[in-house]
């Protein structure tokens, strides 16, 4: 299983590592407000296969660009980011990578919205570069399946 939660503990989760349907870098002006840096980290996976183990985060909603509405889910007590999702309980969590206990196997397979990304940021060669929100996320799966499978 892998693990994470929030900086104070009050918020812990856990996944099976097979569940992981991607993960990527997104420059939006909203992930680097929200991770106070050059970037955030998306690591997506089936609601179904993500456990909320201890706490309640709280919630605050935004419609999306989509026409949808992003629920960003965070710890109360501290505010660390935990997750975004849409609210449908068979869909995607969209967790926010670096909340997880071991960060140190993070290799993303792409970096989106590097329209905004900030001008020192270097985005490597071999990876999925959109400027903006990719019309699906099938391109980043499949890039990760291809990856887990040893065909990087």
């Amino acid at each position: 299983m892998v693990t994470g939660g929030c900086q104070c503990g009050a918020i812990r989760y856990a996944f099976p590592a097979e569940a992981i349907l991607t993960l990527y870098c997104c420059h939006c002006t909203e992930c680097q407000a929200q991770s106070a840096s050059a970037f955030g980290m998306s690591l997506h996976l089936p609601r179904t296969a993500f456990r909320l183990m201890q706490g309640s985060p709280a919630t605050w909603s935004r419609p999306a660009d989509s026409g949808g509405t992003n629920r960003a889910r965070f710890c109360p007590d501290c505010g660390t980011r935990i997750f975004h999702d849409g609210g449908d309980e068979e869909g995607i969590v969209s967790l926010k990578a670096g909340s997880l206990d071991d960060t140190s196997r993070l290799d993303p397979v792409g970096h989106i919205w590097t329209g905004s990304a900030q001008p020192w940021v270097r985005l490597p060669n071999d990876l999925l570069i959109y400027e903006r929100q990719p019309e699906t996320d099938e391109a980043l799966y499949a890039a990760w399946a291809a990856r887990r499978a040893g065909k990087r």
